[in-house]
Parts: C-alpha cells; sequence; structure tokens
C-alpha cells in the first residue's frame, strides 16, 4: 500500500498486476476521481515533453534524502551528480513498469559509458513486493526503496510509472508520466542530447 495523497491506482490501464502485489484501491470519491482525470490528461501530454532549456530546468528536489537500495546499501540521488541520470518512480502492482524495465535496461546497458545512470525507486511499504516484482522482471540498473514515500510529493508524482530525465547538473530536463513503447524513440532522443552537453 502506498502513503501519498491524491496518488491513485490506474485499474483500467494496470489490468495485470503481476502476482501476489498489494493494490491500491481504486478510487471512487470525487478527489480521487478528478485527479485521475487530470492525470490521464496529463499523462498524454507530458509523455516525453520536450526537453527544458537550462534556463528553465528545476533543481532535483530533496536529492540528499538517503535511500536503501535493494542491494543493502543507501543511496541518495545528489550521489549521482556529474551524471545524466533517469529517475523512475515505480510500484510492484503497476502493470505498466513491467513493460518499462526491459527497456531501461536497455537504456543502462547502451549509455552508461556515456554518463547515463538508471535509478527505479519503488513506492511499495513492504520492500518484499519490489523483491518479488524483482525476481520476475529483473532490472540491471540501481533500485531504491522509499517505503516512507519520502519522494514523491516532490516530485510532483500523478500516477506511475513516471520517469524524470536530470541532467549532469542535477536539473530535472524533461518529465513523462506512463509508458507506451511507441514512444521510447522520442525519450531515447532526450537522453542522448543530454549526454552531448
Amino acid at each position: 500500500m502506498l502513503k501519498m495523497p491524491l496518488l491513485f491506482t490506474l485499474d483500467i490501464i494496470d489490468t495485470q498486476p503481476y502476482k501476489g502485489a498489494t493494490r491500491v484501491k481504486p478510487v471512487t470519491n470525487l478527489l480521487g476521481i478528478t485527479a485521475l482525470v487530470l492525470a490521464l490528461g496529463a499523462s498524454a501530454a507530458t509523455w516525453a515533453e520536450p526537453l527544458s532549456t537550462i534556463q528553465e530546468a528545476q533543481a532535483m528536489p530533496r536529492a540528499d534524502i538517503q535511500l536503501k537500495g535493494v542491494e543493502g546499501s543507501n543511496h541518495a540521488l545528489s550521489d549521482y551528480k556529474g551524471k545524466v541520470l533517469l529517475v523512475d518512480f515505480w510500484a510492484s502492482w503497476c502493470g505498466p513498469c513491467r513493460e518499462s524495465f526491459p527497456w531501461m535496461n536497455s537504456m543502462q546497458q547502451q549509455y552508461q559509458t556515456q554518463g547515463l545512470e538508471v535509478v527505479a525507486i519503488n513506492l511499495d511499504e513492504e520492500p518484499e513486493l519490489a523483491r518479488a516484482f524483482l525476481q520476475q522482471v529483473p532490472a540491471s540498473f540501481t533500485v531504491l526503496l522509499d517505503t516512507d514515500a519520502q519522494l514523491p510529493a516532490a516530485f510532483g508524482l500523478i500516477g506511475m510509472p513516471t520517469s524524470y530525465l536530470i541532467d549532469r547538473e542535477g536539473r530535472i530536463r524533461a518529465r513523462h508520466v506512463g509508458f507506451h513503447a511507441s514512444r521510447v524513440d522520442d525519450y531515447e532522443n532526450s537522453i542522448k542530447t543530454l549526454l552531448t552537453e
């Protein structure tokens, strides 16, 4: 279960959660429905938003928060300054997250030597749910556990998965909500652009 205000499950999209996942109950109140409608609209509009300029970019929030990695050591996003960072927020119950992991594995493998680091932040309250997911969908990149939901509100998270592309100076340059395989070329081009800056 996630402890985040206004975060909801997209049950209409997440039709095949992995076995054993804890699901967030669908929201039926007016506030939840309003958030869902706004998020679905935002999802279509923000999937691969163009890179913001350096002048428009905002600093990555709460970059010094220490999170435990699935391997047991502590990490902060600020540890990656000097690298282009793809930060992906996900949960074990998220169907589209299962689809995004192979693509993120590919990006990590293809661009790591040029300075890309993929960091996936799991938001399940129970770490064993993330570990069970990773048994089925392995990650060749860093996976952190935010069991207390310290970062989602600071990043303005509205749905899952949501990814942020951070430049070498720690500035958010792009965001995408959801995962649509038909649009990964645009996002990969943004990664390549930041790697050459």
